[in-house]
């Protein structure tokens, strides 16, 4: 990456592997981390604000303004994922931060950051999209300095909430869908990519015995997220860095292929409720000349990583 760093705000769930986006996020020099947004999905909204700041505290950039916002999905229950540990974290018993959130709201804060900034902003989100739907719905002027949005979720194949939704876009189905027509350009980072960005056994290893606070803390997220690759050397002690690889796309875009398809969110109620329907056939179909009158946004997903390019770029930016 060359020229000015690239404005980004995160709107995230931490979260482990959001976490370690964050991590990225602060240490690399082509970006300029402007704000951080909370919601609840991995944990509790307030946990979720608890985790951010003492991630960037270890970080090194205390300075970063984090904001509270939605507990909830639109219209869904609050639903959380176990999957990592009581605290969000891995249950690594770091310590409380030293602050508290800015005293504004998620949603004030990414409208201010935003139209305050010299240069168009990314937006990356890394967790249900309740924060960006309300923003995108009650101050759609932001559009105008939203260079794109790059979010993780969705999946062209396999879900992980089910067996084909994933779990950002199910936990809030609505607020995906409000997202995909914000008219601004759209990266999906799915499944589909996010499960093959893998650091390997030693490199974690390598992590987790730095004396730097968030060299270290990189490697011990890294082994809360093992990668179950039975067979491969190492493969025990690996770790995926799921999240974090939507922010190594921003920072280094020529490291995805990407497609431009249209995509749409199932609403419905049942077992697809949540799926992103990507559409990879060569031509319209029957629906299309009847036109159901769907709305399916054109979208910009991401069909295929260099794995090995995206483990590099985070190890060395992590290691700053």
């Amino acid at each position: 990456m060359t020229g000015q760093p690239v404005p980004v705000i995160i709107d995230c769930d931490t979260g482990v592997d959001d976490a370690l986006a964050l991590l990225f996020a602060v240490r690399h020099p082509g970006l300029d981390l402007r704000a951080v947004t909370c919601v609840a999905g991995n944990t509790d909204v307030d946990g979720v604000v608890r985790n951010t700041l003492t991630v960037l505290e270890r970080a090194g950039a205390p300075a970063v303004p984090v904001a509270r916002g939605a507990g909830r999905p639109l219209i869904e229950p609050a639903r959380r994922a176990p999957v990592h540990g009581a605290d969000g974290m891995g249950d690594l018993g770091l310590p409380a931060p030293a602050r508290g959130p800015a005293d504004v709201d998620a949603v004030t804060l990414l409208r201010r950051e935003i139209l305050a900034c010299p240069r168009p902003v990314t937006l990356i989100p890394t967790a249900p999209l309740t924060n960006i739907a309300l923003l995108l719905r009650t101050h759609p002027e932001v559009t105008r300095n939203i260079e794109r949005i790059v979010f993780m979720g969705g999946a062209v194949t396999t879900g992980n909430a089910t067996p084909v939704a994933e779990f950002n876009v199910w936990h809030d189905p609505e607020a995906a869908a409000v997202l995909l027509t914000a008219g601004v350009p759209i990266t999906m980072y799915g499944l589909d990519v996010f499960r093959r960005v893998v650091v390997p056994g030693a490199e974690v290893r390598r992590l987790r015995a730095s004396d730097e606070p968030g060299t270290r803390l990189a490697g011990e997220l890294l082994a809360c997220r093992p990668a179950r690759q039975g067979g491969e050397p190492g493969a025990e002690d690996a770790g995926g860095l799921g999240d974090a690889g939507a922010v190594c796309a921003v920072a280094d875009p020529a490291g995805l292929t990407t497609r431009l398809l249209p995509v749409e969110v199932c609403l419905a109620p049942g077992p697809a409720r949540g799926q992103t329907v990507v559409d990879l056939r060569p031509g319209p179909g029957e629906a299309e000349f009847h036109d159901d009158g769907s709305e399916r946004a054109l979208v910009n997903v991401a069909l295929d990583v260099d794995v090995d390019r995206y483990v590099r770029l985070y190890l060395e930016t992590v290691e700053r």
